[in-house]
């Protein structure tokens, strides 16, 4: 693809040490070499996510309802009915997902009533309707804690991060879809064979794959290992990144077992006392948070975007998925704003998209991390 404009910047790497639960800190990570970035496209508003076409280019969403192509540096806006979404505080157009076929996607986006996926059948630059996937997902009418981020699993299953939308009962409650990591059939929107509550009389806990969450930004997977990761927003302490395991419990729970209303956020992001099964996070940032967003991995590293830290961040993992270092690239830390949107390309780079609001642009990151 060609570049709109080339930045051509030899990235610096300057080495961060992040607290893991616990007070560990991860040991600094070695400076990358060679790293470069480059605007690819601008004139976006509120990138959320991209995908990538067989013909080389992206499809890009953005949070007020628009969907636009992008090739050779070009950008088309996509016609596409999406009258129904509804653009509020946190919600609106979100995340998306290429189909395997290349000729459809799946994106999630806030109605009226709900959150819910939708897939669409893509031919140039008009998007149409087929499905309703999965709909009566939990939505905030401000748009708070809307999540909802899908991403195909190596298995073919969907795997969906969604966000318990502000209410304090949805993240322990395995009737609810909010503040859960889902995964279900790419085609029919139900619980897919072998999650752990297939058993269920509910249908919604039959697609539940981990729960116990707050506002899971994404879901990325571990080439080659097996091994799934989701990032989380925390309160006011404690973003995360979990380690995810089927049925797991990740010990957020506002309402306190039900004796509190509201939404108290005084509790702690994995409440091991309460739930002393909880799985506890592989990295968490303490105080302050960075609001991290959206997974990839990229050169056999986890990177992690930065929404208030306005960075990316580039965990090292050994083998059982434990963070051994943590490092920053230099020139996207505080030099592009917000960042939000995550995905490797089938050529080994990195994409991702700032969320500033105006003017956002979709770079490309290349070299060795």
């Amino acid at each position: 693809m060609r570049a709109l404009v080339a930045a051509g910047l030899v990235l610096v790497v300057a080495a961060c040490s992040t607290p893991e639960p616990g007070g560990n800190a991860p040991s600094k990570a070695p400076a990358p070499r060679g790293l470069k970035v480059e605007q690819v496209a601008g004139g976006f508003e509120h990138a959320w996510d991209l995908g990538f076409l067989p013909d080389g280019s992206l499809l890009v969403s953005e949070r007020p309802a628009r969907l636009k192509l992008v090739k050779d540096g070009r950008v088309t806006p996509v016609d596409a009915d999406l009258g129904d979404v509804q653009v509020r505080g946190e919600g609106g157009l979100m995340g998306l997902v290429v189909h395997p076929d290349g000729k459809r996607f799946t994106a999630c986006y806030n109605t009226a009533e709900d959150v819910r996926l939708v897939t669409f059948r893509l031919e140039g630059a008009k998007a149409t309707k087929t499905k309703d996937l999965l709909t009566g997902m939990p939505s905030n009418s401000s748009g708070r804690h809307s999540g909802c981020r899908p991403t195909l699993a190596p298995d073919g299953t969907m795997f969906v991060a969604t966000g318990d939308i502000a209410q304090g009962r949805n993240p322990q409650d395995r009737t609810s879809l909010g503040g859960k990591v889902l995964r279900i059939d790419p085609e029919t929107g139900e619980g897919a064979k072998g999650n752990p509550f297939e058993s269920s009389q509910n249908a919604n806990e039959r697609r539940i794959y981990s729960y116990g969450h707050r506002n899971v930004q994404g879901v990325v997977f571990r080439p080659g290992s097996g091994q799934a990761f989701s990032s989380e927003h925390g309160p006011s302490v404690d973003d995360e990144v979990n380690l995810l395991k089927a049925g797991g419990n990740y010990g957020w729970d506002p309402s306190q077992g039900g004796t509190r209303g509201g939404y108290d956020e005084s509790v702690p992001m994995t409440d091991l006392r309460r739930f002393p099964d909880a799985v506890p996070a592989v990295w968490s940032s303490g105080s302050p948070t960075e609001a991290i967003c959206q997974p990839a991995f990229w050169n056999g590293k986890l990177a992690v975007t930065a929404l208030k830290g306005a960075k990316l961040m580039l965990f090292t993992l050994d083998d059982a998925g434990k963070v051994r270092d943590v490092s920053v690239p230099d020139e996207l830390n505080d030099r592009y704003g917000r960042l939000r949107a995550a995905r490797t390309a089938p050529d080994g780079s990195l994409y991702l998209t700032t969320s500033n609001g105006s003017d956002d642009k979709l770079l490309r990151l290349t070299g060795a991390a």
